[in-house]
């Protein structure tokens, strides 16, 4: 059984913006569909000196404060990524981690000061490309409340199977690659609960995690 670990915002990690504790509640349902062991923890730093048992680690938070354990928990995370362990980086989650300064490679992403953007929260169009990625293999382009990133600077191996359109260009919002051992999935949606009530969002995730733990069933077309 596959234990998954959710990083929520609260306390240092919390911002004015993202109601971090309900979405992480939806997140950690999504795991528990699939059989998973779940902990949400809002600790970040204390709780990434050990991971050892931890699957899948999910990233739904914003930055905080260094702590006295703060260089601990980096080498947790370096742990965890060099045996091979599944990341998913949920929206601002994808862009920092206690202040790591190798998460930009991790998740081939960052939110860039003065430069990256997002329209106005609401009703939002996203493209799926089922044919970049068995994760978005049986799902179709859909409707949800959301924020769509905008200009964030993208690593250049990054093939997004989730995109939308802004201003007539293309921006990715999800996207799957590897960083040495270890598996990542950045889905830059999910801002609000409103994110989550969108069936097809859920089932982006919920493939999400089976890839993350080898799981995924073939498309059937």
């Amino acid at each position: 059984m596959a234990k998954t670990l959710v990083l929520s915002g609260g306390g240092r990690y919390a911002d004015p913006w993202h109601p971090f504790a309900a979405t992480s509640t939806r997140l950690a349902g999504i795991a528990e569909s699939l059989g998973h062991t779940v902990e949400i923890a809002e600790e970040l730093e204390e709780r990434l000196v050990d991971l050892s048992g931890v699957d899948v680690v999910v990233v739904n938070a914003a930055d905080g404060p260094v702590t006295a354990a703060h260089d601990a928990a980096i080498s947790g995370m370096h742990a965890f990524l060099d045996r091979g362990g599944g990341v998913l980086a949920i929206h601002v989650g994808a862009s920092t981690l206690i202040g790591m300064s190798e998460w930009e490679g991790a998740t081939g992403m960052r939110w860039v000061d003065g430069v990256s953007m997002h329209p106005q929260l609401g009703l939002a169009h996203v493209l799926v490309h089922p044919e970049r990625h068995a994760i978005a293999g049986p799902l179709h382009d859909f409707d949800l409340i959301d924020e769509r990133y905008c200009y964030l600077r993208i690593a250049r191996d990054v093939v997004p199977f989730v995109s939308h359109e802004h201003e007539g260009t293309n921006q990715p919002l999800a996207w799957a690659r590897s960083y040495g051992k270890a598996r990542i999935v950045v889905d830059a949606l999910g801002h609000g609960v409103e994110s989550f009530d969108s069936r097809e969002h859920h089932e982006l995730i919920l493939r999400s995690f089976q890839w993350l733990t080898g799981t995924l069933p073939p498309t059937v077309n």
